[in-house]
């Protein structure tokens, strides 16, 4: 009996209990579902107005205009807005900077889907062994979601946002695009995005030819790159954290020991901030008034044109040595600046430019006001002054070249005897020759070769003052503009001014037997897809018979004509090259220059002050000479 009441007590207590737990995980079931029904809610009110993962394959990136070198190999300027950036696929990353990156970023980058929770706790424990934060805890999934979409506010909206994107860029694409992405995508200090263009304005190379040390650097600046920008004020913070690094990949076995000892101890050496500007400055900034003019600002710092110019570096470099050590030495004779410039007339292609003798360089003298009264004004390209200078007899070319399309030749004779040509202004004109002499009888190649001065005033009225300037104009010179009463007979000794660069490509017309290809800064050039755009395919164009260019070409490449006034060994005289040459002196020595050729080079030299003061009493053989001489030299001997 006793049993049985116990047995039917027991029974509803256990009836009881199991009711009543019945009754508490339905409760909890329906507390869930609620929650769950409101982390919906919230996630999907959070997450609805998200960006699309996918927007990484259509978002157009800001890119940069480069400016390259004939070889494309050495890049010279970069025009850039806000965001400046070179597009580095994965596969020319180096192995060292990808294992920098995972070692200091994400060490599990290939092994989780997005969220590392491993390595929040990690990171954790490294900050606090260290007492400092040495180790982010985000992924690089995290941080490219959250540099590409989000801002760095700190909030659980967020970090939900930031969730829902990383785990869905895991779902739709592989690791490798990914991290290809990040690693095109991070900052690096003002305006400087991706691993490419960093190694570019730090270490002046491409990424793919960066050391493993430069590789830590680069992977070191990616925890903060505003605090260890190296050209900042935490350059030794940076290196310490690059030892940082390189510990990590000693630790994640990427490197041996003695691979780390070695990078640890070697010395980083970081460009100067504006590298890409110390080469060929006067050509850069020609070819970026060129790409202004044609493009507008804005396109250029923002669609990723690939400028590949004509400027051969080597020959560039040959000629900066010359200007600096022949201005060096024309100071002796008071003239304080000096330019250059080298074209290949057959494609007009500009070869080198040195617009003053250092574009870095003090105006001279000390104090002088820029455009008033400065003997050397370094930042003035005298290649292409827009006023121009005086080419003294450079001109006289010109004047012989319209004589013989009138049909003289060089064997036809013209007096040299003191001349009155009558009131030009308000005086008679009574020129005279160089050294004062009279020689009686000459020919015209006599006369050309030795510059006489008489003797070319004749040919020019025989030939036309009007017909001349047509010449001259035909053969690229752009200015005397004015009529030709404006420069009268003294327009054979250089009284009009004209540019150097003109000068120089119009002799080209003489080297290119009488085709005229006018100069040009730039090979081809390539939009963000490798696509051709523009493309140097000028036509040569006749403005000049080939038998009255021989003929100009045979005077000025005639030693023994010109030796009774410059000598045998002048500095035109290259023994067992045949080449053309003709100076040009101003009046009270104010310009001096050298222009001269072979038949796939033209170069052209001018020295003076920028002031238009005048020098000592030197002829241009003297002054721009030597200067000429030498980077001719090396140029026709490969010298280089």
């Amino acid at each position: 009996m006793f049993s049985k009441i116990y047995h039917h007590k027991t029974y509803n207590e256990n009836s009881s209990l199991k009711r009543f737990l019945k009754r508490i995980g339905l409760f909890f079931l329906f507390s869930i579902i609620i929650l769950v029904f409101i982390g919906l809610s919230v996630f999907i009110y959070i997450a609805k107005d998200l960006p699309r993962p996918e927007v990484f394959t259509e978002r157009a990136q800001i890119m940069p205009t480069r400016i390259y070198d004939r070889t494309g190999e050495t890049l010279l300027r970069t025009i850039y807005g806000e965001e400046k950036r070179e597009l580095v696929a994965l596969s020319d990353v180096p192995d060292p900077l990808i294992k920098a990156v995972l070692a200091a970023e994400d060490d599990n980058f290939y092994n989780h889907h997005g969220v590392d929770l491993k390595g929040v706790i990690r990171a954790i424990l490294v900050d606090f062994r260290l007492k400092q934060p040495a180790q982010g805890a985000s992924t690089i999934t995290q941080q490219l979601i959250r540099s590409t979409f989000l801002s760095s506010e700190k909030s659980a909206t967020r970090k939900i946002r930031e969730l829902v994107l990383t785990l869905e860029l895991e779902r739709r694409y592989s690791k490798n695009q990914i991290l290809e992405w990040y690693l095109n995508q991070i900052p690096f200090g003002p305006n400087i995005y991706g691993v490419g263009e960093a190694s570019r304005t730090f270490f002046g190379k491409s990424v793919k030819d960066i050391t493993l040390p430069e590789a830590a650097v680069i992977a070191a600046m990616i925890q903060a790159p505003s605090y260890y920008y190296p050209y900042g004020e935490h350059q030794d913070a940076l290196l310490k954290r690059k030892d940082f690094v390189l510990g990590r990949m000693l630790e994640e076995k990427y490197i041996s020991e003695d691979v780390y000892n070695e990078a640890k101890k070697t010395i980083i050496t970081f460009s100067d901030l504006d590298f890409a500007f110390n080469d060929a400055p006067h050509f850069i900034l020609y070819v970026e008034n060129y790409l202004y003019q044609k493009y507008g600002g804005n396109f250029l710092k923002e669609h990723g044109l690939k400028v590949y110019t004509t400027l051969d570096l080597k020959l560039q470099k040959e000629a900066e040595t010359a200007v600096e050590q022949g201005s060096k030495n024309n100071e002796a004779y008071q003239a304080f600046n000096a330019a250059l410039v080298a074209i290949n007339p057959n494609n007009g292609e500009i070869m080198a430019m040195v617009g003053s003798k250092n574009y870095f360089g003090e105006p001279y003298p000390k104090g002088c006001t820029p455009g008033l009264d400065c003997k050397f004004e370094p930042k003035v390209n005298v290649v292409t002054y827009g006023l121009g200078q005086q080419p003294g007899s450079a001109f006289k070319p010109f004047a012989y070249a319209t004589a013989f399309k009138k049909g003289y030749t060089p064997d036809n004779i013209v007096v040299d005897e003191k001349t009155n040509f009558g009131k030009w202004g308000n005086q008679d004109y009574i020129p005279e020759n160089y050294d004062g002499l009279y020689r009686g009888p000459v020919t015209l190649r006599q006369a050309l070769a030795q510059s006489l001065n008489i003797p070319s005033i004749k040919v020019l009225l025989a030939a036309g003052i009007a017909d001349t300037i047509a010449t001259a104009h035909d053969m690229g010179i752009t200015t005397l503009n004015e009529s030709p009463s404006f420069y009268g007979p003294s327009l054979v000794l250089g009284a009009g001014e004209v540019k150097l660069i003109d000068m120089v490509s119009a002799y080209g017309v003489f080297a290119y037997n009488g085709l005229r290809v006018p100069p040009t800064a730039i090979l081809k050039i390539e939009d963000e897809e490798g696509n051709i755009i523009e493309e140097n395919t000028k036509t040569p164009r006749r403005v000049l018979s080939e038998d009255i260019c021989k003929m100009i070409t045979s005077i000025l490449s005639d030693n023994v004509a010109r030796t009774p006034m410059f000598g045998a060994n002048s500095a035109l005289y290259f023994p067992g090259y045949e080449v053309a040459a003709k100076t040009g002196t101003t009046d009270q020595y104010r310009d001096t220059w050298t222009i001269g050729y072979t038949p796939s080079l033209a170069v052209g030299v001018w020295a003076g002050n920028n002031d238009n003061s005048p020098m000592a009493n030197r002829p241009s053989i003297t002054i721009a000479g030597p200067i000429w001489h030498n980077f001719f030299a090396k140029a026709l001997t490969g010298q280089y």
